[in-house]
Order: structure tokens, then sequence, then C-alpha cells
């Protein structure tokens, strides 16, 4: 953690820099002085165009052949909890930390190649995040090589930027991730089919996880700017590596700052695969949106049954004043395939106009079941509701109240059940 807290004043110095630029932008534009803002620096030489606005740094070649962006992300998380009955040591690892400081570096060449990058300097675990090469110049097909998500859940895919509640369900904790593998990808005008063969994360290695295979499948029968449904299937199935990471599920709350998982299966010792299957729903009928996912997971080997356990979740949220989320049915260049985007805030209703911002209410209940045979790894059940603020396009604060019940919880040696409430709220700035 004395990494992390050393980092805290050059993010908060960055976070305040890009609220200047922002503020000044909107400005300098509302008067009409630069009328290609929200742009800091733009030029044009014969040589191509340069840019610093709210979306980051973008400098593009004179043809528009190379584009190279410069994004970023900084999501700093403050709570309090409490836990009944109380535990020796507090709930909470700390009353708040930063949660990710992403440098988001991305090279785009106009015959469909782009690079992507993610560095996280909020964590030394696992710091990169995609690392892939994407190539989408044979329409509608895309091709994925490097560490990326593995294309499994509509909440994992959905960026953190822009999930409804600072933390994903607790359905997340069967969602591969990230992992370094190939994919083939391709979509229609309401469907989209992705599936690809992946190893081990670039973090903690490419060979000691086995290999997997996974796809999903979306179709929206639905799908106008008003109102949108969607369903999904998703199919993963991983080889495990005997000698590799001994597998294992746990969860924790939904707030990253709580200090230890209330379920958990312990060590599956002799795993020699994993197979996991997922279902996805989603309306969305303008300023409304309801989503629910439910994933099965099966762990075979060791010379005993088949382990089977499973997670879901049910979330809704409303718009007060402004429009339901966009819908993507093509990602940029990974595994993104038909996910809901982050809210956008009109010109007229953005502070530094003269604007209160968009509100956005949100509940959720998940639950994730950690018992099978022999393993008793607890249920959990979450129930949350959340307010999030959209002052400008760029910048979200959240507040979420949780309350967290587990039976029989991992934390107590009796067996006991046990139920915490959980304030969590976070300043998210990106770009």
């Amino acid at each position: 953690m004395a990494r992390v807290r050393g980092l805290r004043p050059t993010l908060f110095a960055l976070a305040a820099a890009v609220g200047t630029i922002v503020v000044a932008s909107a400005q300098a534009q509302s008067s009409g002085a630069l009328p290609y803002l929200p742009v800091f620096v733009q030029v044009e030489a014969g040589i191509g165009t340069g840019m610093l606005d709210t979306k980051g740094i973008t400098v593009k070649s004179a043809a528009d052949e190379v584009t190279f962006h410069i994004g970023g992300r900084l999501h700093y998380d403050a709570g309090a909890a409490g836990l009944d009955p109380a535990l020796k040591s507090p709930a909470l690892r700390t009353n708040g930390e930063i949660r990710r400081g992403w440098f988001e570096p991305s090279l785009s060449f106009s015959n469909g190649v782009t690079l992507g990058f993610q560095y996280d300097f909020a964590t030394t675990t696992r710091p990169i995040n995609d690392a892939a090469l994407g190539y989408k110049g044979l329409e509608p097909f895309n091709v994925v090589f490097g560490n990326f998500k593995e294309p499994f859940s509509l909440n994992q895919l959905e960026s953190n930027n822009t999930t409804l509640f600072t933390e994903r369900s607790l359905l997340d904790t069967f969602a591969p991730g990230r992992d370094f593998g190939l994919l083939f990808g391709t979509h229609g005008e309401r469907w989209t089919l992705a599936g690809g063969a992946f190893g081990g994360n670039v973090n903690t290695g490419l060979a000691d996880n086995g290999v997997a295979g996974t796809a999903r499948f979306t179709y929206a029968p639905i799908l106008t700017k008003d109102q949108i449904l969607h369903f999904g299937v998703a199919g993963s199935y991983r080889a495990s590596d005997r000698n590799g990471t001994p597998q294992s599920f746990s969860a924790r709350p939904e707030d990253n700052l709580f200090a230890t998982a209330l379920v958990s299966t312990g060590t599956l010792r002799g795993a020699d695969a994993v197979a996991r299957f997922g279902l996805e729903a989603a309306y969305e009928l303008n300023p409304f949106r309801l989503e629910g996912e439910y994933v099965l997971t099966t762990v075979s080997g060791g010379g005993t049954r088949d382990r089977s356990f499973q997670a879901g979740y049910v979330e809704g949220s409303w718009v007060i004043n402004g429009h339901a989320r966009p819908y993507s049915l093509v990602p940029r260049y990974a595994s993104e395939y038909a996910v809901f985007k982050g809210l956008e805030v009109g010109d007229g209703q953005r502070v530094s106009r003269g604007g209160v911002g968009v509100f956005e209410l949100a509940a959720r209940f998940s639950a994730i079941d950690l018992q099978s045979g022999t393993v008793r790894g607890g249920v959990q059940r979450d129930a949350a509701v959340g307010l999030n603020w959209y002052p400008d396009n760029n910048i979200r604060l959240m507040a979420d109240y949780i309350r967290a019940h587990a039976e029989p919880s991992a934390t107590s040696v009796t067996g006991r059940t046990v139920d915490s409430d959980i304030f969590i709220g976070r300043l998210q700035v990106y770009w």
C-alpha cells in the first residue's frame, strides 16, 4: 500500500488538471472564442492534428491513417462498514484508497489494426489489464490477440467506468475476466458471436492456469434508440493445470474495501477442469433498464463427484433527468460485444454550462451459492441501492449502500451467519 499512497498526490493533481481543462474548455466554447473546443491544442501543419480535450490526448497523421490516443481513469473509494457479530479485525481494510489509476494508450491504423494497452498504477498484483492487438479490416469479422477479457458475462464485459455500482455483482466471482489468448468475433445487425482460446493471465503466468475455450452469443430482437431487448448465452471450459494455481472461489460483499471474504470454497483439490455456463438478459425502455444474469460453474476431478456452484443477480436503474444508456453492438478492438455504455450528459445539463448534471438511481439483488457436496463454502446474498451523479461527461460521483448476509460465513469458525451494512462512495474521472 505504500506504493499506492505515494501515488496519491500525483493522481489527485492529474484529476484536478483534467477538471480544470473541462471547465476551461466549456467556458471558452460557450463564449465562442474557439469554435473547435473542447480542444486545448490543435496544430495543422500538413503533418496531422493534435488535441487535448475531455477524452484525453489524440494525435492523428495528415491523412488520418494513424491515430495515437492517451486516455486514463482515476477511481477513488471511501466507505464505512459494520459486522454483526463483530470480529476482532475491522470490516474494512481501509476507509479510503485509490481503486484504479489507469494509463491507457492506444494506436489505431486506417487498415483496421488497433493496439490497446491499459496499466493500473494503483495495484502491484495485476497492473496490466488490456495488452492486445485487434484487426477489423475484414468487416464484419474481428480478430484479437493478447491479454483481454474472455467473452463471458454482460456485467463483466461492461467497463468499470460505466457499471451501475462501484463494484460488479457477486456473480462476477465466476467470470473468467482477462487472460491471454486469441479470439474471433463477428456480428449482424442484431446479433453477435465471439469465441476463442485462452491461457493464463499475463501478470501471473501465461501457462499457469491451463487452457480454456470460451464463447458468447447475443441477440437483440428489439434494438431502437429508446427500447432495447437483449439476450445472451455464454460457455467456458478450462482444462486446469494441476501444477498451476489451485482452484478456489470466494466472495466479499460488493465493496473492494471490505477486508475478507464472507463465503469461500477453500482450495478445491484435484480440480481437472472448470466448466461455466451463463445466461443473460436486459430490457431498456428509456429512461429505465432492467438486467440480470445467471451462471452455473462446475468443477470436476480429484476422484470426487462434480462440485457445482451458482450465482445470479438482477439490477435495475432509472435515469431521472436524462436518456438511458446507449447499446454498443461492436467493440473498439477486443471482446466487448453487445454491452451497455455509459450515460451521456447533454450540453445544457453540464454543470460547467450552468446545468445540474444527470442523476441515476440503481437497485440490485445478487446471490452466490458455494455449497456442493462436501464443500460447505456458504451462501451469500447482497441487496444494494445506489445514486449516481454525472456533473459532466467524464466525471461521476457514486454513493452505494449494501446489505450483505452470509450463511454460514467463512469468517465464523462456529458456522454462524454474518451480516454487514456497508456505505461506499466513489469519485470517478475518466478521459
